[in-house]
């Protein structure tokens, strides 16, 4: 497996939500001595995705202080407050022309290894489907990758929803991709959560 950067593959990472259930902002949690937004990125980062474009809302400054001088793109959504669907939106129109596919990423999952980007990445783009995305003990997880043919449907998208809509609407056209990383189908959500995946650091 080639590990050359593709400019046919961008990555939106969504970092834009309120943390309600945590009670205070998830992302910028000490996690394995960086932040759990930190760890996430860095990941990505050093995955085959040509760029990653990190998008901010809540707690954007400070988010983007705690990204630092990663070789991310930090765009702002003020309208985070209406849902996943307009953070989607806003870093669909920061995405790189070229691309044939991108990756919905989420900052709350430090727990996805380079390792399984590049194999979905790997996957897509030797597949003929359009949506792909990993499977861990039977359970789907994320990210999700999507062909940009879809681009028209997600950015017609309102709410709180991301690009798993279109897994319900274009089910024939979803590849899925057994990995094994337990982070896939984890998102750091409540204390508990936070709690229980420190100690397995």
């Amino acid at each position: 497996m080639s590990e050359a950067k593709t400019s046919l593959v961008s990555a939106i990472l969504l970092a834009a939500g309120k943390s309600e259930r945590m009670g205070q902002n998830k992302l910028l949690l000490p996690f394995g001595g960086r932040t759990v937004i930190q760890r996430t990125l860095d990941s990505l980062l050093a995955s085959r995705a040509g760029e990653v474009i990190v998008v901010l809302g809540n707690k954007a400054q400070e988010i983007n202080a705690s990204i630092g001088n990663r070789r991310a793109l930090s765009v702002l959504n003020p309208n985070f407050a209406k849902g996943m669907s307009t953070s989607l939106v806003t870093g669909l129109g920061m995405v790189n022309q070229q691309a044939r596919f991108i990756i919905i990423a989420l900052g709350d999952q430090p727990l996805i290894t380079t390792k399984v980007y590049n194999q979905l990445i790997e996957t897509a783009l030797n597949s003929e489907k359009g949506i792909i995305l990993p499977v861990c003990k039977g359970e789907r997880g994320n990210p999700i990758i999507i062909s940009t043919k879809y681009r028209a449907e997600l950015l017609a998208q309102t709410g709180d929803i991301g690009g798993r809509e279109l897994l319900k609407i274009h089910p024939e056209d979803v590849l899925e991709v057994p990995v094994d990383c337990e982070g896939v189908v984890v998102n750091i959500n409540t204390k508990e959560e936070y709690e229980k995946r420190l100690k397995g650091l």
